[in-house]
């Protein structure tokens, strides 16, 4: 489709309007979902790819054909030293989208300009998008300022890996807080286990178990069952379970989890919890969480 073309597109009502935000609500840019646009995607860690497949219904490989840089009127608003380009591309691989997806797309991006105030270049560049569907099946819409990247075979792998985690038959589901902990001491000084339930979106039993033995050093493991069993262990770093803990379990145990606990057992608990934080390490995550 020639540039010329595309103009028309973006001067029909139904895509722009001169009122107001200016842009169609197939194309509108979401609410920023995360503050910290990435150009490249190269410095995006494990987590932030997670982030980015996890909101995203539709993850493609796009090879960009056509840029129209919007005009003032039409662009609505933009981030400061950001210039919106309504781009036109040719889907040259699916990763994620069970309807399936239009062999040439269109959708809107925020470029950051450098310290010349110049755009990238980003005709015929290829790039991953994060995005849901629009109004049209050639419409999509990216999830957040920042899920354009840019394509190489090292993160085209990144990423599919982490689509397949995330639509396996057996992935870990999202945690969204901590449930009750309970703790129960040994018979001999320095022995205990502790128990941390989590809660989850669609309810799954999870649960975090840690034991203490006099001599050793504490042993943690989380179990994706109402049972744990010795085949429980600590989440593999990098992993989807290890994402969904480190990224979500709070600082310290809450009051609500432990308030059934005597004072000794709240206090064992709450320590035990400190060994499951202490062990999964930082999430990792460079976009700010808006």
């Amino acid at each position: 489709m020639k540039s010329t073309t595309l103009l028309r597109m973006l001067a029909a009502p139904c895509l722009i309007s001169a009122v107001n935000l200016a842009v169609s609500p197939t194309f509108a840019q979401p609410a920023p979902l995360l503050t910290q646009p990435s150009a490249a995607g190269a410095a995006l860690s494990y987590a932030d790819l997670v982030d980015l497949s996890d909101a995203a219904s539709l993850v493609a490989n796009v090879r960009i054909r056509n840029i129209i840089i919007l005009k003032a009127e039409q662009a609505g608003t933009v981030p400061a030293g950001h210039k919106r380009l309504f781009l036109e591309g040719d889907v040259t691989g699916l990763i994620r989208g069970d309807a399936g997806i239009a062999p040439i797309v269109s959708w809107l991006y925020d470029a950051p300009l450098d310290a010349r105030g110049k755009l990238p270049k980003l005709k015929k560049a290829q790039v991953i998008l994060f995005a849901r569907p629009g109004d049209r099946p050639s419409q999509i819409q990216l999830v957040a300022p920042d899920a354009q990247i840019a394509a190489n075979p090292a993160q085209m792998e990144r990423v599919k890996g982490i689509a397949s985690s995330l639509l396996a038959p057996d992935a870990p589901p999202r945690i969204l807080g901590l449930g009750d902990a309970f703790h129960v001491a040994g018979t001999v000084a320095g022995e205990g286990e502790t128990q941390i339930f989590l809660r989850t979106q669609a309810g799954e039993p999870v649960s975090l178990s840690i034991l203490r033995r006099p001599g050793q050093q504490p042993r943690w493991a989380v179990a994706l069952g109402e049972i744990v069993d010795e085949a429980a262990r600590p989440p593999v770093p990098g992993s989807l379970l290890w994402y969904r803990l480190a990224c979500t379990l709070p600082p310290a145990l809450p009051a609500r989890a432990v308030r059934t606990l005597a004072i000794q057992d709240a206090e064992a608990a709450r320590a035990d919890y400190a060994v499951v934080l202490a062990a999964l390490g930082a999430c990792g995550r460079t976009r700010l969480q808006a």
